[in-house]
């Protein structure tokens, strides 16, 4: 294509350090939701606990 050229980004690696920290901070992220849904899993089921051990005591 006439008049058509790459960005300077595309051209241009990421310098290692930068690959890293950036790799590194989604490493971080990932681990982080992973953990997010762990401990929502965990909610759910306490508060499904507690609402059994609720009814049981209404029922007693």
């Amino acid at each position: 294509m006439p008049g058509f050229t790459m960005p300077s980004w595309s051209l241009q690696r990421l310098d290692p350090e930068r690959h890293r920290r950036r790799a590194q901070l989604l490493a971080e992220m990932a681990e982080a939701q992973s953990l997010r849904a762990r401990v929502a899993q965990r909610r759910a089921r306490v508060d499904r606990l507690r609402e059994i051990i609720a009814q049981r005591k209404r029922i007693a």
